[in-house]
């Protein structure tokens, strides 16, 4: 299993309405940025992604799972970005905000301080638990 964070501003897609999605969730598409886009191919199913909330809040807010591996995204006429599944897992119990992440050593070497406009980046085991535990999950 590999992890990711994905990126939403939560006035266009929020964590609460990924949970409202149910159980089937939903395409995670409108990535138009080809490093995304090759992050995206990298999934396979059952990979967890942190859910972030981007500009308004910036902060990791909850967790959902890949249902489905990679596939052409619907929303681009030009069928050269990809789109997964994503179900909703779980919130976490204390958001974890940017700031914070930017202020612990162990973390702060991630894509999210690095490329800050990346809306699909990786996340190595050791920071997904730690943010974890950040997050008090």
């Amino acid at each position: 299993m590999k992890y990711w964070l994905l990126k939403s501003e939560p006035d266009v897609w929020s964590i609460e309405q990924q949970k409202k999605a149910g159980s089937k969730g939903i395409a995670w598409d409108g990535v138009r940025n080809y490093q995304a886009r090759n992050n995206l191919k990298k999934m396979e199913k059952g990979d967890l992604c942190f859910f972030y909330h981007s500009n308004i809040g910036k902060e990791i807010v909850g967790i959902v799972e890949v249902t489905k591996k990679a596939f052409l995204d619907k929303t681009d006429k030009s069928k050269r970005f990809l789109a997964v599944q994503v179900r909703f897992k779980q919130k976490l119990i204390r958001a974890v905000g940017l700031k914070n992440i930017k202020k612990n050593k162990d973390i702060c070497h991630i894509q999210l301080v690095k490329q800050s406009r990346l809306s699909v980046m990786p996340i190595d085991t050791k920071s997904w638990k730690i943010i974890c535990k950040m997050g008090k999950i």
